[in-house]
């Protein structure tokens, strides 16, 4: 039984886009006007700590969410997808936030919200060709979210600068917590909308700052890897929503707006030993992530693994949101030789990642593979992940 991960590529962009095009084509009996493209992310470390108004230190994936739109004549949004037969076609005047499900509602959502916010969205077509791999907790779905906002933007005339991708996160955001019930905090559509190729972007959810940060492991042989359990998850359920509710709780119960504004003794005044962990946990990764960032801006990449190993450490044991399989693969890297190896995401499924000397990529590889087989379970998909460039027009 074959016991090496399957490989996710991520395609060229030049070649999804020309393909893109054609089935734009076929579908619609004309060219688009454009294609745009959005990429997935990885979180460094930061988990959690969006909505609780900390830091986080994620990175673009090169593997994106690809749009190809063209401008209708009447005022009907149309929108198809290549990995699903389920479509939808409506007007953007009509769309609800219950009225639109499935990945239909990431895009209606998208364009609801850019109309409530004065943009003037024309009837469109819209072909989808999603390379995020879905559920595995890279976010497929604000890879999805800011490549139709872009696309819509430009439809509308709008110049794409800072400022417009500033609100795009907005609208974004909206969507996912308004149309699609998931409370996410901004930082899946922040990268994508903003990141740098060869860096980290280090958001600030208590300020409202960013700014990139150094990420290039390849100059120390290093390699990340990111490895995809292949059990699935959605935001929208119930267990993403609890944790948040909970640092909430928390919050009320020491008196603080935010989880990020705990004083050093405040842990010992909960008297909930559950909401202790979860108060623990956004403290003391928020440390973590300054700590990661003087690691890397000093060079000394040495000190990113032990960060990256503490960090899923209270992940599963403070906030609770890892799984068996997660836990296996960074056990699994870091005994074949990872540097650091942590969950990353929303949790509950999706994906882990190892920062991997370049040499025992294959060798980690294997061993996680081989752990997946021992244990009955299906192969985990692997994907490497240099830090990648933010949404824009492909062609």
């Amino acid at each position: 039984m074959p016991t090496r991960p399957v490989e996710v590529p991520p395609g060229s962009p030049a070649e999804i886009a020309e393909s893109l095009t054609a089935a734009f084509a076929d579908e619609h009996g004309r060219q688009p006007d454009g294609v745009y493209a959005a990429p997935g992310r990885v979180n460094l470390i930061g988990e959690h700590l969006d909505y609780n108004g900390g830091r986080c230190l994620p990175i673009a994936l090169p593997h994106a969410c690809f749009v190809a739109t063209g401008r209708r004549t009447d005022d009907l949004v149309t929108v198809r997808s290549l990995q699903s037969e389920d479509g939808w076609a409506g007007r953007v005047a009509d769309v609800t936030p219950s009225s639109v499900s499935g990945f239909a509602a990431y895009v209606a959502g998208v364009l609801w919200a850019l109309h409530g916010d004065h943009v003037t969205v024309p009837g469109l077509d819209l072909v989808v060709d999603g390379r995020v791999p879905l559920g595995a907790g890279l976010s497929s779905s604000a890879s999805l979210e800011v490549a139709v906002a872009i696309a819509a933007c430009d439809a509308a005339g709008l110049d794409l600068d800072d400022t417009l991708r500033d609100r795009i996160v907005t609208e974004c955001m909206r969507a996912e917590n308004d149309v699609v019930g998931a409370p996410t905090g901004g930082m899946d559509q922040a990268i994508a909308a903003f990141a740098r190729r060869g860096h980290a972007l280090l958001i600030d959810f208590g300020t409202g700052s960013r700014r990139h940060v150094p990420w290039d492991p390849a100059a120390a042989d290093l390699t990340l890897l990111v490895i995809d359990t292949r059990v699935q998850h959605t935001l929208s359920d119930g267990a993403y929503g609890d944790r948040r509710g909970e640092s909430e709780a928390a919050a009320r119960a020491l008196g603080v707006p935010s989880l990020i504004d705990l004083e050093d003794a405040a842990l010992d005044r909960l008297d909930d030993e559950m909401l202790r962990r979860r108060a623990r946990h956004v403290a003391t990764e928020d440390v973590r992530v300054g700590s990661m960032v003087e690691a890397l801006e000093s060079g000394d990449l040495a000190s990113v693994g032990p960060l990256l190993t503490a960090s899923h450490v209270s992940l599963r044991d403070d906030y609770e949101v890892s799984c068996e399989e997660l836990d296996v693969v960074v056990e699994t890297a870091l005994s074949a030789g990872a540097f650091g190896a942590r969950m990353t995401g929303g949790g509950f499924g999706g994906s882990a990642i190892a920062l991997v000397p370049t040499d025992r990529v294959e060798l980690v590889g294997q061993a996680v593979g081989r752990a997946f087989v021992d244990r009955g379970w299906d192969l985990p998909a692997v994907l490497e992940a240099p830090a990648s460039a933010a949404a824009a027009r492909v062609s």
